[in-house]
């Protein structure tokens, strides 16, 4: 009678992306011509006998939805400090349940999108409020997941465009997001808390003080389709513009795009509540966003024309309500009506 094969027990280790397996044998037979590990090398085929497999490499991806998750739970297991972190709280867990049947995209990645043409894949020469309106996105994502807010309002009830914004210490885990997480350090980083204007202005490189242009983020609009391009939204080609060669990304999801597109038309026309406080405020935020990026435009463009004025003229009156009477109104989307004055005072 053959010894039976000896007991093994697996232990995975990770090294960067490739997995190992470490072996540990126990048992008395050599059941491989030798005992311990030595003879499991010296006798691959053995390994096979017994059907020991290598795992295979584990793909990292940012299609799940672990990171949102799992920062909804760190929020809903502490207690809020105030109104507006009850209330940014509940923004990051309460979403339509539909919601997560799709991918999961930030107010930046949805702006880009809106403002990308979907066969040449690239934003319009003409638009130069894009770069500063994917800077507010960052500040407005950061806000509504509960890691800055404004700083409360003082005896003296500073205006918004005079509050500095301040880091929520709630939770040193990264947010899984590189564009957040990178101008989250910043913030940290300052040694004197700045407003929301002045944030923006930093982190696009508007500044005329050397010392500050480490805070400004590089290559944004590049690093956020990268980041579409992983979630299959878009794609990546080459192409020639005479002089020189241009990296472009097409909509490869038009499904995606088109979901968006028509959230934010049914949010002015079958949905309109005719109060911005009853809004969803990721819907809010990005109407606001879409505006100061001027890629409005191309939300309503292919609405009739009678359905095209009603949705221009009302979120006309939306954005001309005055952020410092409605910030007062809402705690939790001051950051939104903060971005949304510092656009309107550029």
């Amino acid at each position: 009678m053959s010894p039976p094969p000896p007991r093994l027990q697996f232990l995975h280790i990770s090294q960067g992306k490739s997995w190992g397996i470490l072996l540990l044998v126990r048992g008395v037979w050599g059941a491989c011509g030798g005992s311990g590990l030595a003879a499991w090398e010296r006798e691959p085929e053995c390994a096979a006998r017994y059907n020991v497999r290598e795992k295979p490499e584990r793909e990292m991806t940012t299609l799940t939805h672990r990171g949102w998750h799992a920062e909804a739970g760190r929020n809903s297991d502490k207690k809020p400090d105030s109104e507006e972190d009850a209330a940014a709280d509940r923004d990051l867990n309460d979403h339509d349940p539909g919601d997560f049947k799709d991918i999961r995209l930030t107010l930046m990645e949805e702006v880009l999108l809106l403002g990308l043409k979907d066969k040449e894949g690239y934003t319009s020469f003409w638009n130069d409020c894009i770069s500063s309106g994917l800077r507010g996105g960052i500040l407005i994502e950061l806000a509504l997941r509960g890691r800055i807010r404004l700083e409360p309002l003082s005896i003296r009830k500073k205006r918004l465009l005079e509050r500095k914004v301040k880091v929520l210490l709630k939770s040193d885990a990264p947010t899984g997001d590189v564009l957040l997480d990178e101008t989250l350090r910043h913030i940290k980083a300052m040694e004197s808390a700045e407003t929301v204007q002045t944030w923006i202005e930093l982190l696009t490189g508007e500044t005329w003080n050397p010392f500050k242009l480490q805070y400004q983020l590089r290559n944004v609009r590049e690093r956020i389709a990268k980041v579409l391009v992983e979630k299959g939204i878009l794609t990546t080609e080459k192409q020639n513009f005479l002089l020189f060669d241009m990296t472009t990304h097409p909509v490869s999801n038009t499904t995606e795009k088109q979901r968006l597109v028509k959230k934010l038309q049914e949010s002015m026309l079958e949905r309109w509540v005719n109060d911005p406080h009853r809004m969803e405020r990721r819907t809010l935020a990005l109407l606001v966003l879409a505006h100061s990026s001027d890629v409005l435009e191309n939300v309503f463009a292919s609405l009739a024309d009678d359905k095209y004025d009603v949705a221009m003229n009302r979120t006309k009156d939306l954005l001309d309500m005055d952020p410092e009477v409605e910030a007062a109104k809402a705690r939790g989307a001051e950051m939104i009506w903060a971005v949304l004055a510092a656009f309107n005072k550029s």
